[in-house]
């Protein structure tokens, strides 16, 4: 599976040469069939918001082994999928996994080693190099910057998660709550603590709204 991964690097218009223009439900219906040209071309539409909830979750460190295992879940998972409109909500949902097991790992190793998280100066250095400060306070202005994450590592796991997803990723709260497991109300409580814990946390940083 991981030579289907690694043939990213082919072009979208080859990909598409070989199967055609096609929605993404008749991809989803041959990758289910064993088609590894539909899902590379699946992969290329959702990589970069896979990549983008786990860097939000997770930080950059294993970053492209935590995608490439989400996708690989996917891959191995699909023909199980019996709703081909549920695919989105279902693959944040691996996304979801992957990210609270690495996180549950690593903090089992940071109770051995007594070590900081080691995210944090990834992050700072990714940011350096991608990403202006804005001169907005606006939440998505401040996408991937360096005080967002800060903001973010201050949040519990659970609260964290649907300011990612809601927020950050623009998903709907009735999918944020799919993709948790937990009900619309949960979300909508733990987003309405999660939002007033950053913006006291922007505060004190001397960012008013």
């Amino acid at each position: 599976m991981s030579e289907v991964l690694a043939s990213e690097q082919a072009s979208t218009a080859d990909v598409e040469s070989e199967t055609g223009v096609q929605t993404e439900r008749e991809l989803i219906l041959l990758c289910q069939q064993g088609d590894r040209a539909s899902f590379r071309l699946l992969y290329q539409r959702y990589q970069q918001r896979v990549r983008s909830t786990l860097y939000q979750l997770c930080g950059t460190s294993s970053l492209d082994d935590l995608v490439q295992e989400v996708f690989l879940k996917a891959w191995k998972g699909l023909p199980k999928l019996k709703k081909t409109k549920y695919f989105s909500t279902w693959l944040y949902r691996i996304s979801w996994n992957v990210a609270t097991d690495r996180r549950r790992k690593l903090a089992k190793a940071q109770e051995k080693s007594g070590l900081d998280d080691s995210w944090n100066q990834d992050r700072l250095n990714y940011e350096k190099d991608l990403f202006k400060v804005q001169d907005t306070p606006d939440l998505m202005h401040l996408h991937y910057q360096d005080l967002v994450q800060r903001g973010l590592d201050n949040l519990s796991f659970d609260h964290r998660a649907v300011l990612v997803l809601h927020d950050l990723e623009d998903l709907p709260q009735k999918q944020v709550a799919e993709i948790l497991d937990v009900p619309v109300g949960t979300v909508k409580s733990r987003l309405f603590h999660a939002r007033n814990l950053f913006k006291k946390f922007l505060e004190q940083q001397g960012i008013s709204f």
